[in-house]
């Protein structure tokens, strides 16, 4: 039997959030060069690598203070036993939560703060270490209870005030490498797959999904006083900023097609599952943080099957409706939304991952989704798992460092100029993409892990996948918008990751059915196109 790595929910319980509803934003002056230096008043919170906490006066003076550097202790959790996931999970989405109350407390003492640079670390950062280390301590309970107990968890809960030091560099590169002047080398999820799937993903196919759409905005309104702190901070004063955008055409092309070897699975197999067009958004992330209750902290877009929420269960997601033209397909698509920074709101405005979380602007629909699996350009495939969970990309990876980041924008009639750290500037008449290659191999027993990484991994360089690896279908998505030329536009993030393009990642839950998944390892490994 195979063994999974977390236990399905089988009922959908009562809708009751673990996470306080907090708007993200912060204040703060430091003191540099003999006075006083302005920090982003909508400032970030994340979990990186830092594991300090430095004076914010002399470590940081002169610098602009945009975020908050917390470690990351999801990532350092890879072997959490099964029976201690829930609880886990749960902690470390509450840890999510105390980043963003932490810069609420931020932005409602910005004016003390401007007398006392030091209230910062006394006001925010202390109790947040304070909160970070208790929640630390009930992981290290829990896993203790079936397990052997982590050692020097504590050590993560410090957290440190950084800057913004992303303004610099084109953003172009190999898209699976760093982009220019990332090293792009470390964790699991380290983006080897976008060189793979992107191109066979591309192509004849395109736009088979909602091909005719228009592009059309969720918006109702004016931007209710909050449309940014100045120029160049983005609508709601969190970004984007002018130097995370790149024209496209200053761009060297850097797209590397796979050489396909003897063996390969030259097919592919494309599912139609709409657009979005129902307006189907919730702030929820099921895989990260089951059970809770806008989880993400930003707007998800949902396309495929229609019961996903914090509360979906394997057996809700199984009988759940799907938009998919195919109904064996009930797998669920989520993303991060895109939206327009042009002054107008969505309905989502005063709501958890909305305005609440200063993620703000009209919701962009994508005027194409296209959905396609694709082979493995060295060997046949084997059926994915039902109710298997992948997440490319990375959600925190301003914060983290690009080791799991898998960004990927371009334009279209740019296609083989793509983008991991920059959003593209189009020429008239050229659609924003965004392109998402998932991991494309299996580790043949698991369909989740304990940090959602470690159970899929990229094919390596020369196609074949890593040792106790299967290759499975590569699902290579691509989404296209519509929107005014120029700077105008940002993609919906954690507060804290101030709306940078390298945040941007994808979703996927595997809910074929076994007939129809059947019918796709055929396709691609017998060398055809189908639907």
């Amino acid at each position: 039997m195979r063994r999974t790595a977390r236990t399905p929910r089988t009922s959908r319980k009562k809708r009751s959030s673990l996470a306080n509803r907090a708007i993200a934003a912060s204040a703060a002056l430091i003191l540099g060069g003999g006075g006083l230096v302005a920090v982003n008043v909508y400032a970030s919170a994340g979990e990186g690598p830092s594991g300090s906490a430095p004076n914010a006066r002399t470590q940081n003076a002169g610098r602009q203070m945009s975020t908050i550097d917390c470690p990351d202790a999801g990532n350092e959790l890879p072997d959490v036993p099964e029976q201690a996931r829930p609880e886990v999970d749960r902690e470390l989405a509450a840890m999510d939560t105390q980043i963003t109350d932490a810069y609420r407390q931020f932005a409602d003492r910005k004016e003390q703060i401007s007398r006392d640079p030091g209230l910062a670390e006394n006001a925010v950062l202390g109790p947040l270490r304070n909160k970070r280390t208790a929640s630390l301590d009930r992981i290290g309970i829990a896993i203790g209870r079936v397990g052997e107990r982590p050692q020097g968890i504590e050590g993560l809960a410090a957290c440190s005030l950084r800057a913004d030091d992303s303004g610099s560099g084109s953003g172009s590169g190999n898209p699976g490498d760093g982009g220019n002047g990332s090293n792009g080398d470390g964790g699991q999820d380290n983006g080897q797959g976008q060189d793979q799937g992107q191109n066979q993903g591309q192509g004849d196919d395109q736009g088979q999904s909602g091909s005719q759409g228009q592009g059309d905005s969720q918006g109702n309104g004016q931007d209710p006083g909050n449309g940014g702190q100045g120029p160049g901070q983005g609508q709601g004063g969190n970004g984007p900023e002018p130097s995370d955008f790149v024209d496209i055409q200053s761009v060297q092309p850097n797209v590397q097609r796979p050489r396909q070897r003897r063996g390969a699975s030259r097919g592919t197999f494309t599912t139609d599952c709409g657009r979005n067009e129902n307006g189907k958004f919730n702030p929820d992330n099921v895989i990260v943080a089951p059970g809770v209750s806008n989880g993400a902290h930003h707007m998800h877009d949902y396309i495929g099957n229609q019961a996903n929420d914090a509360f979906a269960g394997d057996d809700d997601l199984a009988n759940g409706a799907t938009t998919c033209r195919n109904q064996g397909d009930r797998s669920t698509y989520y993303w991060p939304v895109l939206r327009l920074q042009n002054g107008q709101n969505a309905p989502d405005v005063n709501e958890d991952g909305g305005g609440k979380d200063q993620n703000v602007g009209e919701i962009r629909t994508p005027s194409q989704v296209t959905l396609k699996f694709v082979g493995s350009p060295v060997s046949r495939v084997t059926a994915m798992p039902r109710f298997l969970r992948i997440i490319t990309g990375d959600a925190k990876a301003f914060t983290n460092g690009d080791a799991n980041a898998n960004a990927s924008w371009s334009c279209t009639g740019f296609e083989n100029r793509q983008l991991k750290d920059k959003y593209p500037i189009c020429p008239e008449g050229s659609q924003v993409v965004r392109t998402f290659a998932f991991q494309n191999c299996w580790d043949g027993q698991n369909t989740d892990s304990a940090n959602h990484r470690t159970h899929v991994a990229f094919a390596q360089p020369d196609g074949r996948c890593p040792s106790g690896f299967r290759a499975v279908p590569q699902l290579v998505q691509r989404i296209v918008y519509d929107v005014p030329p120029g700077p105008g536009f940002a993609v919906d993030s954690f507060p804290e990751q101030l709306h940078k393009p390298i945040t941007d990642h994808g979703d996927f839950i595997n809910v074929f059915d076994k007939q129809l998944m059947k019918k796709m390892v055929r396709c691609i490994n017998d060398g055809r196109r189908c639907r």
